[in-house]
């Protein structure tokens, strides 16, 4: 049996041009996702799934592999990163290996460090799925919205004269990471249902990046972190 990392990285990018492959700190940004899960010494497989040549090309040199080309469908905008898990575990078992655990690990996440994909393995012995999470900055419960008329209005009145610190923090899936047994993911997993533990992540370690500003945070961001 085999624990595999999957590493989805479309060629497509609407709002970042090839952002997978970005250049940060003298490197592509998908060698950063490559390199962590390499340091994790979990996997006996480090698989990116793509339908880009270029980003095939960049993942094979910094120690991936690419067996196969990504389905079309499986490529545009409205494609979802748990279908392409789904397809990228399937094909390796449908090729004939027998693959335990599987972790699909973002292209886009350099400020990963190896220790939180550790912890999100070691969960799948009390849970059947993991995930990399971290806490809202703000009670959510306290959060306003904007009317027709240009005002304000809270989204949940009842909590609105709460103090901060007697509500129940919340948490939001980090984009990260996510951690499955090959058996649940193809019979469709739940990672945010009541058989999946969080792996918190420090709010400082986690960064969107869908925009050129986004991107520049992230350069600030690693700058700060490196080892």
């Amino acid at each position: 049996m085999i624990n595999v990392a999957i590493i989805p990285a479309r060629g497509g990018s609407q709002r970042l041009s090839k952002k997978n492959i970005i250049e940060l700190h003298g490197k592509p940004l998908i060698a950063y996702s490559i390199e962590t899960a390499m340091k994790t010494k979990l996997f006996d497989r480090i698989i990116v799934s793509t339908d880009c040549e270029e980003i095939a090309s960049v993942a094979r040199l910094f120690g991936a592999e690419t067996p196969f080309t990504r389905p079309a469908e499986l490529s545009d905008h409205y494609s979802t990163t748990t279908a392409v898990f789904q397809h990228a575990v399937s094909w390796l078992v449908s090729s004939g290996e027998k693959v335990d655990k599987a972790c699909m690990i973002y292209a886009t996440c350099p400020l990963l460090k190896p220790e939180y994909l550790i912890q999100g393995y070691e969960k799948l012995t009390q849970a059947k799925f993991s995930f990399a999470a971290t806490s809202f900055a703000f009670p959510v419960q306290r959060a306003l919205k904007q009317t027709s008329s240009g005002h304000v209005a809270p989204m949940y009145p009842e909590f609105i004269q709460h103090r901060s610190q007697d509500l129940i923090e919340a948490i939001h899936d980090a984009g990260q990471f996510y951690w499955a047994r090959a058996k649940d993911l193809v019979e469709g997993p739940e990672f945010f249902g009541p058989e999946s533990k969080p792996v918190m992540l420090p709010r400082c370690l986690v960064q969107d990046l869908d925009t050129a500003e986004d991107f520049e945070v992230l350069k600030q961001l690693l700058e700060l972190h490196s080892d």
